[in-house]
Order: C-alpha cells, then structure tokens, then sequence
C-alpha cells in the first residue's frame, strides 16, 4: 500500500519522540496500533464479505448452468422417450395391420350344392376360425406395469 522504507519510519519515530516527549510518547503509540489494527480488521472484514459475495455469485452462476444442463438433458429424453413410443406404436400398427387385412380379405368357405351323397361323402364343412392373431381390434399397449408390487428397480428410486 504504502511505501514507507525503514529510513522514513526512523524519522517519523525522531520527529514523535521530540514532539511528543518521552512520557507520552508510549500512549500515542498504542493509540497508533489500536487504531492500525481496527484499520486492518475494517479492511479484513470488508476483504472477506467481497470475496464471500464473489463466491456466492459464481456458486449461483454455476448452480444456474446445471439446472440449464439438467433442462436440455430433460427435454432430450423427453424427446428420445416420445420417439421410442412413436416407433413401438408404429411398429404394433405394422405388425397388427397385415394380419387384418388378411383375415378381412379371406373367402368364406361354402358348403358344395352338389346333392346329399356328395354331401355325404364329403366331409362337413367346418366354419372358419378366426385366426388366433387376429389384432384388428387391440387396442395399443399399455406401457404401464401390470402389478404394484415393487420391483428391485423401485428400491433405488
């Protein structure tokens, strides 16, 4: 701060000691220190609430630009999650759709008109089954899980 050197200091205490004499001279002095050390304090004190304050600030900026990554990585599995939603959909629709148009399209077997010994000899006509995966009238998967028992997974949530 200052730049006193040990010369200036020496004549400052020559010039104190002949102004103020010998008997007060060691009263003025601890009235210096006192006030040179509330001087430093004050100056500590002010020092530690800046550097306090600056600590706080980038705290908060830091905090800031971690919920803000948080909020991106957020919206991309949000994103992620609804695409992976759109293609399994997609896919059950792919997979549903083939199998009802074939069971739509598929010609009803018809009894021969033929007269009774034909009919006779031949096996009876059986009706048509409904093909067992027939999943034109599903409705789309349901995501959710079946039971509310816990899992191993719900432990660590």
């Amino acid at each position: 701060m200052f730049d006193i050197g040990f010369s200036e200091v020496f004549v400052i205490a020559i010039v104190a000691l002949i102004v103020l004499g010998p008997e007060r001279l060691p009263k003025a002095a601890r009235f210096a220190g006192l006030w040179v050390r509330r001087a430093r304090a004050q100056w500590y004190s002010v020092k530690s609430e800046l550097e306090n304050e600056l600590a706080d600030e980038e705290l908060k900026r830091s905090l800031r630009q971690a919920q803000d990554d948080l909020r991106q990585v957020q919206e991309q599995l949000r994103n992620s999650d609804q695409a992976v939603r759109n293609e399994v959909d997609e896919l059950n629709r792919s997979i549903a759709a083939p199998v009802g148009v074939a069971a739509a399209t598929q010609p009803a077997l018809e009894a021969p008109a033929d007269s009774g010994e034909a009919a006779a000899a031949a096996p009876p006509a059986a009706e048509p089954a409904a093909p067992a995966d027939d999943y034109t009238g599903a409705a789309l998967p349901d995501y959710r899980p079946a039971s509310t028992a816990q899992t191993p997974n719900d432990e660590r949530r």
